[in-house]
């Protein structure tokens, strides 16, 4: 009867704990803006509630300059709505750490992650690594290794580019270029001569690469390596000179109004389950447990340009200035 009665004491015990844990899970909403493609999004909302089954999420999707100006015109009328950012970049993350918007996560699951891929902060996160490279159609033209090829009279008004205004992987790319002495200003300006109209994000210069529209591109690997599977007559270059490449970094606003929600999402993408959403997602993943997916070309046979972050914030301003002159708003 001893025993009996202990075995229920312990049974109790565990159940009780199971209720403790169950009502001090993360709860109530959740509120993300993110730049993701809406379909990528969808999925992974989809499986952040399936993992967290007692948060809702509400999401808004844009472009990460548009979310930065949508965030900072709601900090100055009474105060941010969202509780996390899922956006294409660090440089506008750090802008916001810099204000003191960002909260602090000491206890972020990173042991898997390279220190390099996240704010020495711990205010945010990368989640993958998506390098912006030449997209070329295969049907109407020959792959060319450097950036320094693409830009030649004979592909003027045949090259696609989304616009550094509106994509955080493009500002990624032009701090890091213009900073790159292979590269530089020089770049931009012949690209302006060639009649290239920056606009939008990755999703309409894929496209117009794809359809035939424009010869070459100046896009992100993993959308070119999407819509080469789909079937389109597409195909990618890692540029000699480098390639810029952002982490889609997360993020938690000091502001947050459901915290213990906003820590596990984080965890969420940065967890092993996470991750492997990530190359189910087309995508290349930052943790060291899971391998890239098939299509990629190896980290070790890709030349990686990092910016100098803290002086891109400080120069992002003067810097927009000077494309918008270039090409136009």
């Amino acid at each position: 009867m001893r025993t009996t009665l202990n075995a229920l004491l312990i049974t109790s015990g565990i159940l009780l704990s199971g209720t403790v844990m169950a009502d001090d899970a993360p709860a109530g909403t959740l509120v993300v803006y993110t730049s993701q493609a809406p379909e990528i999004a969808q999925q992974t909302m989809d499986a952040f509630k399936a993992a967290y089954p007692n948060i809702k999420v509400e999401w808004t999707r844009n472009g990460t300059t548009q979310l930065m100006n949508v965030l900072h015109t709601e900090m100055l009328s009474g105060g941010a709505k969202a509780d996390v950012l899922l956006v294409a970049d660090a440089i506008n993350l750090g802008s916001l750490k810099a204000e003191g918007q960002l909260y602090a996560y000491p206890d972020a699951p990173v042991s898997h992650i390279n220190p390099s891929f996240y704010d020495k902060d711990k205010t945010w996160f990368g989640t993958k690594i998506i390098a912006t490279v030449i997209a070329y159609n295969t049907e109407h033209a020959k792959p060319v290794n450097s950036w320094k090829a693409l830009a030649v009279a004979e592909n003027k008004g045949q090259i696609a580019m989304p616009s550094p205004l509106y994509s955080g992987a493009a500002l990624y790319k032009l701090h890091t270029d213009i900073n790159t002495p292979a590269i530089g200003w020089n770049f931009y300006q012949q690209l302006a001569a060639l009649g290239v109209a920056p606009q939008g994000g990755n999703g309409p210069a894929i496209k117009a690469v794809a359809s035939g529209l424009d010869k070459y591109g100046i896009v992100t690997d993993a959308d070119i390596i999407l819509a080469k599977k789909k079937g389109s007559p597409i195909d990618l270059v890692y540029p000699q000179e480098g390639v810029s490449y952002v982490t889609e970094p997360v993020a938690i606003l000091k502001s947050a109004h459901n915290l213990p929600a906003a820590k596990a999402f984080v965890n969420f993408l940065l967890s092993e389950k996470g991750q492997q959403l990530v190359v189910e997602q087309g995508n290349r993943p930052l943790d060291d447990r899971i391998p890239t997916p098939a299509g990629f070309t190896p980290l070790d046979h890709i030349k990686l340009l990092t910016p100098d972050i803290a002086k891109a914030i400080a120069e992002d301003a003067s810097v927009r200035d000077k494309f918008t002159a270039l090409f136009g708003g």
